[in-house]
Formats: C-alpha cells, structure tokens, sequence
C-alpha cells in the first residue's frame, strides 16, 4: 500500500471536500464510521460557499490526505494568535479506525508548531460525542472547560435534532 500524502485544499477542490466532510457525518453513508452525527443533526455539515469562504480567510488552510492520489481525508487548521483552531475533520466513513485520521490530525498539529510556530492546537467538539472525544484525550486533548452554544435556527450547521446540545473546547500544547 503507498505512504499517505498531504497537500492543501484548492478552489478545484471544494466540491470533493463537501462530498467527503458530508459522508463522515450526515446521512446513512455517515453510519459506515463512527464519526457520524446523523442521530445528533440531519441537514448539512458544510456547503460550497463556506468552505470557499475559509479557504479564502487569510492563515486558514484545509490539509487533504490522499493515497494513490485519491481523497482519504481533511481538516481545516486556522492559526488564531499563538494558537491554532482544528475543525472540519473527517475520513472516508469506510477507512476510519485504520490510522487516517491519526495521522492527519498529526500533520496538522507538525505544521501549526512547525511552520506558524503555535504553541496549542483547540478544538470543539459537540458534548455527547463521548467516543470522539476520548478519542482526543488519547492524543494529549483535555477540556478548558469552556463551552460554546450549538448555532441553533441555522441551517448552515444542520438540524438538531435535540435541543441540549452545545460544543465543549479541548486544546493541548504543541511542544517539540
């Protein structure tokens, strides 16, 4: 099997990236892994005219893994003062658990240190999304014990389809 390669996101992209950050999280495709928000939220997770906005954002990237040249893989990374965001995560539904997403969030972390020299890395996760967020704890995550409210009455992040939901923010420091 080739090595994974990383590349960022171009404008030719946009239309792959919403199929795969889709097929993680909404709908019955989104049930092939374990990333899926589909009991959480129906709608959409991402449209065209957002993320055009965020690859256009200045120090906002989306890093794309890709085998043999096909898409495996994204997530967006945003430096945000000595820090960075990590968002919009999301594998193939069928090859999540095999390693992928380890190692994207990995090269995000190497380039966010690496290359905007950023001392932490944050995230936010949607509370009851226990397995997810033990998955970050295993790679060095912990909770600041802040939380953000879920957009609710905007589309554009999906229909809840609860009303107790909100986002918990988790970072871990970025050392050598």
């Amino acid at each position: 099997m080739n090595a994974l390669t990383f590349r960022f996101a171009e404008a030719s992209d946009v239309s792959a990236l919403v199929q795969l950050v889709e097929s993680a999280y909404r709908g019955d495709a989104s049930r092939q892994g374990w990333t899926t928000e589909a009991d959480l939220l129906g709608g959409q997770r991402i449209d065209a005219e957002s993320l055009n906005a965020t690859l256009a954002k200045p120090d906002s990237l989306v890093v794309v893994v890709e085998r043999d040249q096909t898409m495996l893989g994204c997530a967006h990374i945003e430096r945000q003062g000595t820090g960075a965001y990590f968002g919009m995560f999301a594998v193939v539904p069928t090859l999540q658990g095999g390693g992928v997403g380890a190692a994207v969030l990995a090269h995000c972390e190497g380039f966010a240190r690496q290359q905007w020299q950023c001392d932490a890395m944050r995230m936010s996760v949607i509370w009851t999304r226990k397995e997810l967020i033990a998955w970050y704890v295993r790679r060095g995550y912990a909770s600041t014990g802040e939380r953000k409210p879920f957009p609710y009455g905007d589309p554009r992040f999906g229909e809840p389809r609860r009303d107790d939901l909100y986002f918990e923010v988790y970072a871990k420091a970025l050392s050598e």
